[in-house]
């Protein structure tokens, strides 16, 4: 089994959808992940060989902004849940 060279890896031009039935769905899932997430992850935060102190704020608003497309996901997920069934009882018990 030939390792080729370990400390400098050779990388490709990315993942690719896999082969599916459903080619339009696998379309739409992978243009929403792009969508919600275009920022790449700050590797420069994590150092995994030396000691960490803890973040500072700078690096929590950068981490912050990596991830705000999933924030706001869950932000109108979390509205929906409450405001959906309150305007099913406000439809059920008001009928006018």
């Amino acid at each position: 089994m030939e390792l080729g060279n370990i400390s400098k890896p050779t990388y490709g031009p990315g993942p690719e959808a896999p082969g599916s039935s459903t080619p339009g769905l696998v379309t739409m899932a992978h243009g929403f992940l792009r969508l919600v997430q275009p920022n790449p992850l700050p590797v420069e935060l994590f150092n995994f060989g030396q000691s960490q102190s803890g973040f500072k704020q700078e690096d929590i608003h950068k981490l912050l902004l990596y991830e705000l497309g999933f924030l706001v996901c869950v932000a109108i997920g979390i509205l929906f849940i409450i405001l959906v069934p309150l305007v099913g009882c406000c439809f059920c018990c008001c009928r006018c």
